[in-house]
């Protein structure tokens, strides 16, 4: 695991504890890193400088993004930017009705909390009008990442990362669907509620969550302050204004 997935010793922790039901500490991991020579890797090239930052209240910013993990199969992926909660779910293609989709059926069922808006780079399936309006519909704001800038959405996209090397990597994608639908909801409630992130100080997303449950908005609330967009859509180069009816 350490020569071809690069996990750390908390990583590799996680993955022995997960895949075989073995518990070793970090101290141990690390000798026996060092005992057969994989202890130091190439490091990666790493951007320094970066600012880390977290809203203040869940729901309010969720990051969603989409990652192609097999033939005709991709992974949507939602993740609350303040506790690092996450939703998954396949899909066979990337596309708007598919994104309304995982909004309505995914996101809005299984995040505790309600979204006060989503926040997205400006591919097609999140640009699509369908996609903005299950957004107006159920009074979430929408929020696109200006062009060229995949680093805003970090969060999503790193999770992402996440999922390859600790998930995909143990998987048979080519299996039925059913099947892998079921490794993903497992796999996502691994992630919510027995996987540390240093990000939040060591503790698993549901954990943050509870931490912070007294200062979540009731849903009535968050779509009373919810204010629509003026008869327009989000494109990639423009606003355009559309009829009385399609709003």
């Amino acid at each position: 695991m350490r020569r071809r997935r690069h996990l750390g010793p908390k990583g590799l922790q996680r993955e022995l504890l997960r895949l075989h039901q073995l518990r070793f500490s970090t101290r141990t991991i690390w000798k026996i890193l060092h005992c057969h020579g994989v202890s130091v890797l190439k490091p990666s090239q790493r951007r320094r400088g970066f600012k880390r930052y977290t809203r203040p209240v869940p729901g309010d910013r969720v990051q969603i993004d989409t990652c192609k993990v097999g033939k005709r199969l991709y992974q949507f992926t939602a993740i609350d930017d303040c506790t690092r909660m996450r939703v998954l779910a396949l899909y066979s293609s990337r596309s708007a009705v598919n994104a309304a989709h995982f909004v309505e059926n995914y996101l809005l069922a299984q995040f505790p909390f309600p979204i006060q808006r989503i926040q997205s780079d400006r591919g097609g399936e999140f640009i699509g009008e369908e996609f903005q309006d299950a957004l107006r519909d159920n009074r979430i704001k929408f929020r696109p990442n200006r062009p060229r800038a995949p680093h805003l959405n970090g969060k999503v996209e790193r999770s992402q990362r996440t999922d390859r090397m600790e998930f995909w990597a143990t998987v048979d994608n080519t299996a039925p669907r059913e099947l892998l639908e079921e490794q993903v909801a497992r796999w996502q409630g691994f992630y919510n509620q027995e996987r540390t992130h240093s990000a939040i100080h060591s503790k698993t997303p549901n954990a943050r969550f509870h931490e912070l449950i007294d200062v979540i908005p009731a849903l009535e609330t968050v779509q009373a302050a919810y204010v629509p967009p003026v008869k327009k859509y989000v494109t990639n180069n423009h606003y355009y204004w559309t009829t009385p009816e399609s709003v």
